[in-house]
Formats: structure tokens, C-alpha cells, sequence
């Protein structure tokens, strides 16, 4: 079961609440999903679902979109409570942070929650000779400064041995004509990343950059998704042979989530399907 929250507004549910966690019974894993609406976010909680996580899923617009997740979340079996949340909306955040532990303390009785998956995201393409500061500005708040000052106002909540999990670009590593602005700042997020890692060590928790390659999903305007061109393009320089697929990025999400792969930490790990190797 679930609930779908406004923002700062944990008395109001659009469904019913999940039933209270038996008593003794073992706490399932908890990941807290930023854009989870569609997309990557999307396939990566419904990975996590499959795979036996709760989940706490932020989206910015498409409440309908939401709720599609909520119940696909529901039918696996899982319970999901979502919020509406703009991640550069900064001023927000410790209100969302109450509003995070108090659904922590309702729905399973607990204070923390396990896992962060930062990947709410835009696109703003643009030649360096030709972007503008707007865009550039726009990318540093949605890409790194919202990221970095969520994770910070979730580090209380933030389970010891629980994971971090950044999404950036395969365009840090190979370049596109247009990408400049988005994946700079993508870049400074596997910066982040690291330094995370070091400092968050002591507490057990691991933090990795996730770095997916061309994936056809509606971001940038769907031109991945939408351009038989654009797609053959890229699928003859991917070893694998074509672009990717949502589920591609949430299955992966899902593995870097699972106990299996707690002592890699401070990493870039690329989902590409071989491109441009």
C-alpha cells in the first residue's frame, strides 16, 4: 500500500495507508528514489520493488505519472510513499526531511531509511559557444547543488552501511557536440562521489556514481527514444549493438543496491552496453 504526499503535507493521503510492520518481523531495505516519476527513476524503483525494497519516491510534476508507479509498486508487493519534491527548490528541503522521517516512523516504525538514489535530472544541450548562462545555471542547480544539498539534509536519516548512489552520464567519458553544460556538471557529481565515499567510509555507507549511456527514454526531449536515425547512429558504436532501455539502467541500479556489492565504494560505474570503447 501506499500514499502520495504534497509537499510538506504528511496528513494528506490520495490512497490508504500501508498496515503497521509486524512486530519482530525483519525490516525490509528502504531506498529513497529522486525522480521517480518516469524515466530511469522509474524502472530503478520498480527494480527495487522486484527485488524486495521499499521505496520513498520523489517527483517534481505528473502526479498521474506517480501514481502509475505507486501501483505497480503495490503490486509486487512493496510499499511506497511518494512527495512531491523540486530538487532545486532548496529552501524545501528540511520540511521534506520531516516529512521523511515522520512516513519512516508510520509506515515501517523506523527512524532511518537505507538507501539514497539521487536522479532527478533535465537536460539542457547546448555547443560551449553557444550556451547561455540560464542554461548553465540551470544545470548546476538541478544536476549538482540540488544533489549535494539533498544528500546533506539526508545524511541523519541515512542508515549506517547504507548506500548512495549518484546518476551521471557516459558523457563524462566520451563527448557529444551539445552536451557540454549537462555533463560538466555530471562530472562534478563523480567528483562529489568521491569525496562522499571518503567521508561517509567511517559510517559504512558506500557512495558510487551510476554513468548510463545513450538510453532511450524522454529526456532531452525523447530524441534518443524517438529517432530511428539517432539510434542507429549510436548502436553502431556500442558494442552491444543498441541503444539502451530504461529497464537496462533500473536492473543495474538494482545490483548496486544489493548486498552483494557493499565493498565497492567511491566508483564511477558505466552502463553503457560498450559505447565507444
Amino acid at each position: 500500500m501506499s500514499d502520495t504526499r504534497a509537499p510538506h503535507e504528511a496528513g494528506t493521503a490520495a490512497t490508504p495507508a500501508p498496515s503497521a510492520p509486524t512486530p519482530g518481523a525483519p525490516s525490509p531495505k528502504i531506498t529513497l528514489v529522486t525522480g521517480a516519476n518516469r524515466g530511469l527513476g522509474k524502472e530503478a524503483a520498480l527494480h527495487l520493488a522486484a527485488a524486495g525494497q521499499d521505496l520513498l519516491l520523489t517527483y517534481r510534476s505528473h502526479a498521474d505519472e506517480i501514481e502509475e508507479v505507486l501501483a505497480a509498486v503495490r503490486g509486487l508487493g512493496r510499499t511506497a510513499v511518494a512527495f512531491r519534491l523540486d530538487t532545486t527548490e532548496f529552501g524545501t528541503f528540511p520540511a521534506f526531511v520531516a516529512d521523511v522521517r515522520a512516513a519512516l516512523g508510520e509506515h515501517w516504525g523506523r527512524e532511518t531509511f537505507d538507501h539514497l538514489l539521487n536522479n532527478a535530472g533535465s537536460a539542457a544541450l547546448a555547443p560551449v559557444a553557444e550556451t547561455t548562462a540560464e542554461q548553465l545555471d540551470s544545470m548546476y542547480e538541478v544536476h549538482f547543488k540540488g544533489p549535494y544539498l539533498l544528500t546533506q539534509a539526508l545524511l541523519p536519516l541515512l542508515a549506517d552501511g547504507g548506500r548512495v548512489l549518484n546518476v551521471s552520464t557516459g558523457l563524462t567519458r566520451f563527448t557529444q557536440s551539445d552536451a557540454a553544460p549537462y555533463a560538466s556538471m555530471k562530472g562534478a557529481v563523480e567528483v562529489f562521489t568521491r569525496y562522499l565515499a571518503k567521508e561517509l567510509g567511517p559510517r559504512g555507507i558506500a557512495v558510487n556514481a551510476i554513468a548510463p549511456g545513450a538510453t532511450g527514454t524522454d529526456f532531452g526531449g525523447g530524441y534518443l527514444r524517438d529517432s530511428a536515425q539517432v539510434r542507429e547512429g549510436l548502436a553502431s558504436v556500442t558494442a552491444m549493438g543498441h541503444v539502451g532501455d530504461p529497464v537496462d539502467i533500473g536492473a543495474a541500479v538494482a545490483s548496486l543496491l544489493a548486498d552483494g556489492t557493499r565493498w565497492i565504494t567511491g566508483q564511477r560505474i558505466e552502463a553503457s552496453g560498450g559505447m565507444l570503447l
